[in-house]
């Protein structure tokens, strides 16, 4: 049997270039302070010898782990998972978030967090003790937890809070929730609707408001009524068919709808069909987040595109620059979103309220 050959560390390579472990490690994390001459002769040493540095050799040189911890909600994401319904927002945080850690030497951490648990302080805290994380992505609804946020702030460790736009304890960083409400129903507007439904998410969610809010405002530059046009659901299909409901039956029936997820506009859109409604002849959609299941409806779904890839991009260079001393932004870091346009969306076929 052949035998198996024995991994290269940083003890070979500090042995090989005669230099100290910590001198291999500062070496490797492009620290300052290095002589020109000494890091060729490392450097040769990790080329010759075929060494690939270790988290732990890069810890040697300082008090940095070289880990980002990013914490999603448990319940939604399982639920997700199980549901199998084609939900992206963990696979885009990966992408962007691994990718951005891998340019700077770091590693990603995906961890599940209870934002309703009693021990939501204690599930940290084992994270943060055995990962000793650099810094901590949080997204909704925990980046707008105060009892996750105060916590966090306590352990003086950066963070990143990923979908909101408060000031204080943490780096904010919006996806512009508002603004691409806004600038979905402006697209609406411009092709003629007037009476335009709003399907909002949870209220668990600041998002949820922010998106309403667009919504709004969109409407009243545009001197129209929100009367009897807003519906609230939980970003669940089920809650989407009910939301959908009261809308496509109530006293002013939408000539368009913008749903604040995929889930819920796949549920406009069965309740649609079931009321003898064509999208978009009789009724025009638009949806939030973007996910592979819209590409692949009947019509294909207008969507607005969450930045969640380049968001969480974003949030892993501000945690690093954090790490290395620098001021946090003093404004708002806003990641903005686009509308992918498909085939949901067509001027009305009728004046209908307003």
């Amino acid at each position: 049997m052949a035998r198996r050959r024995q991994a290269v560390t940083i003890k070979h390579v500090a042995a090989d270039a005669g230099v100290s472990l910590q001198t291999v490690s500062r070496v490797i994390n492009n620290e300052p302070n290095v002589r020109p001459e000494m890091k060729e002769r490392v450097q040769a040493s990790i080329d010759k010898l075929g060494y690939v540095p270790s988290i732990a050799a890069q810890r040697m040189s300082g008090s940095r782990s070289y880990l980002i911890l990013a914490i999603n909600d448990r319940d939604r994401t399982i639920e997700d998972w199980r549901a199998r319904q084609g939900t992206d927002w963990v696979d885009q945080m990966l992408l962007g978030g691994m990718l951005k850690c891998a340019e700077h030497g770091y590693r990603l951490i995906f961890e599940l967090v209870d934002t309703h648990s009693d021990h939501v302080e204690r599930e940290l805290s084992g994270a943060i003790a055995a990962l000793q994380p650099d810094g901590i992505i949080l997204t909704p609804p925990h980046s707008d937890n105060p009892q996750i946020v105060s916590f966090l702030a306590d352990q003086k460790i950066p963070f990143v809070r990923i979908g909101s736009i408060q000031n204080g304890e943490g780096i904010p960083v919006s996806m512009d929730d508002e603004g691409s409400a806004r600038q979905a129903t402006e697209y609406l507007i411009e092709r003629g609707h007037r009476a335009i439904g709003f399907i909002a998410g949870s209220r668990e969610y600041a998002l949820s408001g922010w998106r309403v809010d667009g919504w709004r405002q969109a409407m009243a530059a545009a001197g129209l009524s929100t009367d009897g046009l807003l519906a609230e659901g939980d970003f669940s299909f089920a809650s989407g068919v009910t939301a959908a409901g009261e809308l496509l039956n109530g006293t002013v029936r939408p000539t368009a709808i913008i749903a604040s997820n995929d889930q819920m506009a796949l549920a406009t859109l069965e309740v649609a069909r079931l009321l003898d409604l064509a999208v978009p002849q009789d009724l025009s959609l638009i949806s939030f987040d973007n996910t592979p299941l819209v590409h692949f409806t009947q019509p294909p779904l207008t969507a607005v595109d969450q930045p969640i890839a380049a968001t969480t991009s974003k949030a892993v260079e501000l945690l690093i620059a954090a790490q290395k001393g620098e001021a946090p932004p003093k404004a708002l870091t806003v990641v903005k979103a686009s509308i992918f346009v498909r085939e949901s969306v067509a001027p009305p076929s009728g004046a209908v309220g307003g």
